[in-house]
């Protein structure tokens, strides 16, 4: 088993990562875990804002580009989760996350919080990936 010294990490230009102190993502053995990520451009920049299916779109693009990190893409994705701060949204945020994953059908949670840091945010997503996996 991969001791936590071994694993590798990604980090971004995020300012919240150096303040809390975590990685954008990490890698121990064939597993690749993405942290939260919202959809926010360098210099804190929103993108999307008050459109969830285009935030949706916009902090899954930043959360599949720390996989690029470890030579992973949209493929070895095996787990999503999605927090977003209104139950209306679920369709439009669904409407991204299909859009992104259909071919690959992972594992997936949407939970609606009540709100995030940046209070213009409406949906932060995570995900997980496995080296190796396939789809059927």
């Amino acid at each position: 088993m991969t001791s936590p010294e071994s694993a590798r990490r990604v980090q971004t230009e995020s300012p919240w990562e150096e303040t809390i102190g975590f990685a954008r993502a990490v890698e121990v053995g064939d597993l690749v875990l993405v942290a939260g990520t919202m959809p926010l451009a360098e210099r804190g920049v929103l993108e999307g804002e008050g459109d969830p299916y285009e935030q949706t779109l916009a902090a899954f693009r930043h959360a599949l580009d720390a996989l690029k990190k470890f030579d992973l893409g949209v493929e070895s994705v095996v787990r999503t989760r999605m927090y977003l701060t209104h139950a209306r949204d679920v369709d439009e945020v669904g409407r991204a996350h299909k859009e992104l994953f259909d071919a690959v059908r992972p594992a997936a949670t949407l939970v609606v919080v009540s709100g995030f840091v940046d209070s213009r945010v409406l949906v932060e997503v995570e995900l997980e990936a496995f080296r190796g996996a396939r789809q059927s």
